[in-house]
């Protein structure tokens, strides 16, 4: 991954930095909020690049106003923003690039590959929006007087993460997400820069170009989109000449929360023709074991720092030996917790997880246990994906001493002479649905 550098547009510095190394050039184009280092602090959307990385060289900007470009000093048109994405492909020496762009973005990706064919691959527009103020053809749009009132609310909690519940409402109650979300807008730009960005995006407009739009295209989104209405989507789909639509299910905007995969398979489907899974990147039916402390932080206070450690060294060989005793692996350590995987029936598993919990009591501590058979991601010795993030939300809902399962490990034990207890149906942050939810008996 190359540092940030600046492209010279005009008398402008526009901050670029380049990740991956694949055979086709992708340039990313997002909204207003935007800091090319920050973005990257954040896991779900360091994946998302470092999957398109397997496939293109990504080129991330920050647009003139934000980040770690020079700031807007007044009005600044689309037409204007066309020749700081020729400045930054110029100076990566790219010719043509595939522009891939959200929301906001989208306008300046659909300015740019009318003004400039020749320079575009093709276009990836995820979520992005064709008119900024409602009239008689986009009804969806907002009128000013909402818009002005949604950037108001927007300033007076700049800095906050606040906007988090419409930008990803199935994340709204994730502090990290809050955390990184607020950090990103206050190295975006000021309140004032936020003002200033709002007034020149009021005048965006890009439908007289749809028509003579002549490259391959893909518009992306997800139908119950809370910040972004789909219908500026299905507009777009409708007015660019042989333009794919494909929307998929979720309420999210921000593209890693969710089922970011499904996004990632229409685009690498889309740019080479298969979804096939570049860089080694397998995937495994695997049984994830989440356990947890129960009331860490009191038993420190109450112990002290080095009776602490050591009981803490205690519990982590007990661990290790149920572990290995059920044919599990140990992947890492989280926090005073552990994550197994076990490629063998659930049932041992969920055998581990109670020698666990018996093994860590009889040295006084209550240890708790959740459980989720689904497929995951491998990568190197770690595990990741949709599954083992609902083991750990599984694991969350585990009382002192408790071993919860899904019901995806409750349906493939059946018969196996463990018994259950039904503890009803639970949404788990981040997915989709609600879940059924099972203690295992004695």
């Amino acid at each position: 991954m190359s540092r940030t550098r600046w492209a010279r547009s005009g008398d402008a510095n526009i901050a670029y930095r380049v990740l991956g190394d694949g055979p086709m050039d992708l340039l990313f184009l997002g909204g207003f909020i935007s800091h090319i280092e920050v973005l990257l602090e954040e896991p779900g959307l360091r994946r998302w690049w470092d999957r398109l990385g397997e496939m293109t060289r990504v080129i991330l900007m920050d647009r003139r106003g934000s980040g770690l470009s020079d700031p807007l000093d007044g009005p600044y048109a689309l037409a204007d923003e066309v020749r700081d994405v020729e400045a930054v492909l110029d100076a990566v020496g790219t010719e043509r690039a595939v522009l891939q762009s959200y929301g906001a973005g989208g306008p300046l990706a659909i300015e740019f590959a009318a003004r400039h064919p020749e320079r575009v691959l093709a276009l990836v527009l995820y979520a992005s929006i064709v008119a900024s103020i409602r009239d008689h053809e986009v009804v969806w749009a907002e009128d000013p007087e909402e818009r002005q009132e949604r950037f108001e609310r927007l300033i007076d909690e700049w800095g906050t993460g606040a906007n988090l519940h419409a930008m990803a409402p199935s994340a709204a109650d994730d502090e990290r997400i809050r955390e990184w979300l607020g950090r990103l807008e206050r190295q975006s730009m000021t309140p004032r820069g936020v003002r200033l960005l709002s007034e020149n995006l009021a005048s965006v407009d890009v439908r007289a170009h749809l028509p003579n739009l002549r490259v391959p295209t893909l518009v992306l989104h997800r139908t119950g989109d809370r910040l972004i209405d789909v219908r500026h989507s299905r507009y777009l789909a409708e007015h660019v000449p042989g333009a794919r639509l494909v929307e998929l299910p979720g309420e999210d905007s921000l593209p890693m929360v969710g089922d970011m995969d499904a996004l990632l398979g229409e685009i690498e489907e889309f740019l080479t023709g298969s979804r096939r899974r570049r860089g080694g990147m397998q995937r495994k039916l695997l049984t994830i074991l989440f356990t947890d402390v129960v009331d860490a932080t009191g038993h420190a206070a109450r112990l002290g720092d080095g009776r602490w450690r050591d009981l803490l060294a205690a519990h982590d060989a007990a661990v290790r030996r149920e572990v290995e005793r059920f044919g599990g692996r140990e992947v890492k350590t989280v926090g005073d917790g552990f994550l197994a995987a076990f490629d063998g029936p659930p049932s041992e598993a969920l055998r581990c997880a109670r020698g666990v919990v018996t093994a860590t009591g009889a040295i006084g501590l209550r240890v708790r246990a959740g459980l989720h058979t689904g497929e995951c991601e491998l990568m190197g010795d770690d595990v990741g994906g949709m599954a083992v993030h609902i083991a750990a939300r599984v694991c969350d809902l585990a009382g002192p001493g408790e071993v919860v399962t899904s019901g995806t490990v409750y349906g493939t034990v059946v018969g196996s002479g463990l018994e259950f207890e039904f503890r009803g149906g639970h949404a788990l942050r981040g997915v989709p649905g609600r879940w059924p939810i099972f203690r295992l008996a004695g």
